[in-house]
C-alpha cells in the first residue's frame, strides 16, 4: 500500500468534483486514519464510507467534503452536527469554523469521539449527548447546521435553530436512501438545492425516525 500516494489521490478526485479548496485543505490537514477501525486504516483514504464502532459508519470523504463545502463556513461561524460518530468530520468543521458543537446519542462513541478530538488538539468541539428533541434548542442561533443521519422529513425543529441566512445540509428520504439537502433560512421560511442521492444511518429522535420502527413517523 502507498497510503501517502493513496491520501494525494483522494483530495486531488474530491478536488476536481467538488472544486473548494479551503474545505479539501481543511480535510487534508485531519489524520483520517485517526478516525477509522484498526482492521480498515489500510483503506483510511479510499473514497468510502467505513465501519466504526455500535454499528454506525465515518461518511465517504467525497460526501463529507460536499456537506462541509456547501455549509459555506466562515471563520467566526458556530456549527451544529447532529451525529458525531468517530468525530471526523466534526474535526473537518474545527479547522473552518469558530465552534463546533456535535450531538452523539450513543454514549460510548460519544466518549471516546471527545477524547480523540482532544487528544488532536481540536479545543474548539464540544461534544454532547444527544437528547429526544433534535439538536441544541437551548443553545441557538446556529449559523450552519449539518446532520451526519437521514431524516424523513425536512426537520424544522433544526431550521428554527438557524440564523436567517443560516445554513443547513441534511439527507431527507427513506431509511434505505435518501436525497443530500442543502437549505438556506430566509425571513420567510427557506430555499432548498439538492446536492445529490446518498445513503446514511437514520436520524432518531423526535421529528424524525422512531428508533425501532421501520415506518414514517
Amino acid at each position: 500500500m502507498r497510503p501517502g500516494s493513496d491520501k494525494i489521490d483522494l483530495f486531488e478526485r474530491i478536488s476536481a468534483d467538488v472544486g473548494d479548496d479551503r474545505v479539501i485543505e481543511a480535510m487534508r490537514r485531519v489524520p483520517r486514519e485517526a478516525f477509522v477501525a484498526e482492521a480498515s486504516a489500510h483503506v483510511s483514504y479510499a473514497d468510502l464510507a467505513l465501519p466504526i464502532a455500535c454499528g454506525q459508519t465515518i461518511s465517504q470523504p467525497y460526501i463529507v467534503a460536499l456537506s462541509v463545502s456547501a455549509l459555506e463556513i466562515r471563520r467566526m461561524d458556530r456549527v451544529l452536527e447532529l451525529g458525531t460518530g468517530s468525530g471526523y468530520q466534526a474535526a473537518v468543521l474545527a479547522e473552518l469554523a469558530r465552534e463546533v458543537v456535535t450531538l452523539e446519542r450513543i454514549e460510548w462513541l460519544a466518549e471516546t469521539a471527545k477524547i480523540r478530538l482532544a487528544s488532536l488538539g481540536y479545543d474548539n468541539v464540544i461534544v454532547r449527548p444527544a437528547e429526544d428533541a433534535l439538536g441544541s434548542p437551548d443553545d441557538p442561533p446556529f449559523n450552519a447546521i449539518v446532520v451526519a443521519a437521514a431524516a424523513p422529513r425536512i426537520p424544522n425543529e433544526l431550521v428554527a435553530q438557524l440564523e436567517i441566512g443560516g445554513r443547513m445540509v441534511v439527507p431527507v428520504g427513506s431509511r434505505s436512501e435518501q436525497e443530500l439537502m442543502k437549505l438556506t433560512r430566509t425571513e420567510h421560511g427557506y430555499s432548498m438545492k439538492t446536492l445529490g442521492a446518498c445513503r446514511f444511518v437514520p436520524l432518531i429522535g423526535e421529528g424524525a425516525w422512531s428508533e425501532h420502527d421501520d415506518d414514517d413517523p
